[in-house]
């Protein structure tokens, strides 16, 4: 990967309804040579897919709640169970697992603390848990999807 290819993840990242023509525009090539870098950056999977951004406030999901989870079952067998649950669960956004003193975070949208009370009840029902803990958001300061792309990097 170059910095051409660089300069148009960057403009797909701010934007990715543009036109291949105004992609290249903004990225400093014709419409061909841009064209066939996006489906290259695509095919090796470094654009995984284009979606719409959307407002959970707008569409009512206006709780954002970070759930740390700590289990005394580490077997692949119950991560396998774990994963396929919550990963089946649609208000979960985020799912990592963790180093350090918790071993999952779930990043979780939700109507409000009632939608996310049924939610805590669906999680806790379906895997043995030694400790849920729940930091409710009260204000989102900073959100992007975009990743920060420097040149000669990666």
């Amino acid at each position: 990967m170059d910095d051409t290819d660089r300069r148009i993840l960057s403009v797909l990242q701010t934007d990715a309804s543009l036109s291949i023509a105004e992609v290249a525009s903004r990225s400093g090539l014709s419409t061909t040579p841009a064209w066939k870098r996006i489906q290259k950056l695509e095919a090796e999977g470094i654009i995984k897919g284009r979606v719409a951004l959307l407002d959970p406030k707008k569409l009512g999901l206006g709780l954002t709640v970070f759930v740390s989870v700590e289990t005394s079952d580490h077997s692949e067998g119950w991560l396998a169970r774990f994963a396929d649950t919550v990963s089946a669960m649609p208000e979960v956004m985020e799912f990592y697992r963790m180093a350090g003193d918790v071993d999952y975070m779930l990043r979780v949208v939700v109507a409000d603390m009632d939608a996310y009370d049924a939610f805590y009840k669906r999680l806790i029902a379906q895997m043995p848990l030694k400790n849920v803990t729940s930091r409710f958001a009260m204000e989102r300061i900073k959100q992007t999807t975009a990743l920060p792309i420097q040149a000669g990097k990666a």
